[in-house]
């Protein structure tokens, strides 16, 4: 079957974290443009960004972490930077254009956290943990390295976005759908949930002191 053969497998993800990687990317760079670092710390923070929930999946696997493995990572969050310096003057008008640039980071990077782990044998409890990892540690990376308070630990849904994508996944996945049709619906799942949490204020409970 179409989601057993492991050069698709392999093709699919490698198309996936190249997508996140530029989303990423692109989020980081812009986040960093806003508190004006120069040239040089926007693309340590885009490159941050975009690879960071990928190591810290594959240190954690055992593996190479995956920029290791090809430049085209470097390049593409290269060609991130030169789209943010080029465009800055329209891309300032598109503020929701980042929002939309984060949540595609997160949706496609937890796909590919998913598929990573699953095809080095995990149980799924271990790849929907992966998932989230990949997807949401480069925008905590981002937050941290901006000085500015973690999105994953405040009131707006992120992490649990993720974390619902995978469950969605791993169901697709047990019943046999293609890998082509899991990874799509998992990856608008996510992207809705986010989309309709910011637009309707939908959050988590929040945790109160006893004071």
């Amino acid at each position: 079957m179409l989601y057993e053969d492991p050069v698709f497998v392999k093709n699919l993800q490698e198309f996936i974290e190249f997508l996140g990687t530029f989303a990423f990317a692109m989020s980081g760079i812009r986040f960093a443009a806003a508190k004006h670092y120069d040239w040089f710390g926007g693309f340590v923070c885009g490159f941050a960004v975009a690879i960071g929930g990928g190591t810290i999946r594959d240190v954690m696997l055992g593996q190479t972490p995956f920029w290791m493995t090809s430049p085209i990572y470097i390049i593409c969050t290269v060609i991130a930077q030169i789209v943010v310096v080029v465009f800055n003057h329209s891309l300032k008008k598109l503020d929701n254009t980042w929002f939309f640039f984060d949540t595609l980071g997160l949706a496609l990077f937890t796909i590919a956290g998913l598929q990573k782990t699953l095809a080095l044998g995990y149980p799924f409890w271990v790849a929907i943990i992966m998932g989230c990892i990949t997807g949401a540690a480069g925008g905590v990376i981002r937050d941290v390295l901006l000085n500015i308070e973690p999105v994953i630990f405040q009131k707006e849904i992120y992490a649990m976005a993720s974390v619902v994508g995978g469950v969605v996944y791993w169901i697709l996945w047990s019943l046999g759908v293609s890998l082509y049709i899991t990874a799509i619906v998992s990856f608008l799942i996510i992207c809705i949930i986010r989309f309709f949490a910011v637009k309707y204020h939908i959050s988590l409970p929040i945790l109160h002191s006893e004071d």
